[in-house]
């Protein structure tokens, strides 16, 4: 697989994590009402957030393939 191939599938997988998150927040604010599970539901999100935004920012700064 080329490294064009292999940055679009793992830029990919940011968008996917960026879905989520975004997802994940919605549920936790506005679905759940357990305290604990809202806590780790968001906490899932945002781990997911950034490690999405770090891989954006990855596949940004390393150019053109």
């Amino acid at each position: 697989m080329s490294a064009s191939m292999m940055n679009m599938w793992i830029s990919f997988i940011g968008m996917g994590l960026m879905i989520l998150s975004v997802f994940a927040i919605y549920v936790s604010r506005y679905k759940l009402k357990n305290g604990f599970l809202k806590a780790i539901s968001a906490l899932i999100a945002y781990a997911c957030m950034i490690i999405g935004g770090l891989i954006m920012v990855y596949i940004v700064f390393s150019g053109p393939a």
